[in-house]
């Protein structure tokens, strides 16, 4: 009586077309792997027998690549934020797809996505770019194993490019002291002063609404943000802070004193104007243009080299307003879960990690004091 033959075993047969054939069963079916030669084939099928042995088994989907990243980022991105989609659409599109999407899925390979990574890092793609990158395609192949149509990411074994720590530049004491001389008056004054008070980034600062300001209690809400068009008809929208924190911080009076003559001038402002008053659809703006229509991040900007230029201050990001809130926090000996929290960092380490430096002055700081007490005794 013939012997049935096992899971992975198979015959190898050569086609009439000159190419070879090896069939085998698994999972009660019956497959094939084709080559140009026998060698090749059987080598196929070797293969095919270790991932049966090992239960890594998978029926091939005959979806490409780029067929399942479509098919990822329509069905399976869950309740991810529009603008992190629309990235992931961006990083599919214009690097993934172009050097993988007509690869078979079930034949992706870790060293053909390494290649990717090197190649984008020869061309002069950044570590964090490259980074981010990965991270879409770790998630959508992440995907296919769970629902069975890969054993095993072949992303996770990629070496990504070290991301080098970018040098932060806050605002010294003297250039913070000579920049709220200037801005005494100055009808930006409300917008600057609080961004270096607050560490908000600069869409939370330009998405802040009054109901999210507690004059009462001292109190700011940070609940959302003013999100830039991405790409071509997108329209500016509100959406949710960074990392999907809301957070409540409580600045220092200043910024509320600051905050209170502001809102009297916009409402004088509003009331002068009338119905040419145009929130643009988003009322309630603590921060407009003179018409009632909102800022958008590269206006923020510019407002802020100008006062810059104006009161003889070296060029600064307005990003390094929220380092210089930081720092500041620092070195007033906030606690770091604190800052943490008001800066909206996903973790303290982070905090800890970014600041290393600022914290490394101060403990060299604390031990010259010590010393000098010591040497008093």
């Amino acid at each position: 009586m013939a012997r049935k033959r096992a899971n992975g075993e198979g015959t190898i047969r050569k086609r009439a077309d000159g190419s070879w054939e090896a069939r085998y069963c698994a999972d009660g079916k019956r497959h094939s792997v084709y080559g140009r030669t026998q060698a090749e084939v059987r080598k196929k099928l070797t293969e095919v027998s270790v991932t049966i042995d090992h239960g890594d088994f998978r029926e091939d989907s005959g979806l490409t690549l780029g067929q399942w990243l479509t098919m990822w980022h329509r069905d399976y991105l869950g309740n991810v934020k529009l603008g992190t989609a629309d990235t992931y659409e961006m990083q599919i599109r214009v690097h993934i797809i172009p050097a993988l999407g007509d690869v078979k899925l079930s034949a992706l390979r870790t060293p053909m996505i390494q290649r990717l990574y090197n190649k984008k890092r020869e061309e002069g793609l950044s570590p964090k770019s490259i980074k981010n990158i990965h991270g879409c395609l770790h998630k959508a192949l992440d995907v296919a194993v769970r629902i069975g149509y890969l054993s095993k990411n072949p992303s996770s074994n990629c070496i990504l490019p070290r991301i080098e720590q970018a040098e932060i530049h806050p605002l010294d004491t003297p250039e913070l002291s000579k920049l709220l001389a200037f801005l005494k008056g100055h009808e930006h004054e409300a917008l600057i002063v609080t961004a270096i008070f607050t560490g908000l980034r600069s869409g939370e600062l330009l998405g802040l609404t009054w109901d999210s300001v507690d004059f009462e209690n001292g109190l700011i809400r940070v609940t959302k943000q003013l999100a830039q068009p991405r790409k071509k008809g997108e329209v500016f929208r509100f959406a949710t802070p960074k990392n999907s924190k809301p957070r409540t911080i409580a600045p220092a009076p200043t910024v509320f004193q600051v905050l209170k003559k502001h809102k009297e001038e916009q409402e004088a402002q509003r009331i002068a104007l009338g119905p040419a008053w145009n929130d643009g659809g988003f009322p309630n703006l603590v921060f407009t243009h003179p018409d009632g229509s909102h800022l958008s991040q590269p206006t923020a900007w510019k407002i802020l080299h100008k006062i810059l230029v104006a009161a003889g201050i070296d060029a600064h990001r307005f990003h390094d307003l929220r380092h210089t809130y930081v720092v500041s926090s620092i070195m007033a000996g906030d606690d770091v879960k604190t800052i943490q929290q008001n800066a909206g960092h996903y973790s303290s380490a982070f905090t800890l990690d970014r600041y290393a430096h600022v914290t490394a002055t101060m403990q060299k700081e604390s031990a010259n004091r010590m010393e000098k007490f010591i040497a008093g005794l």
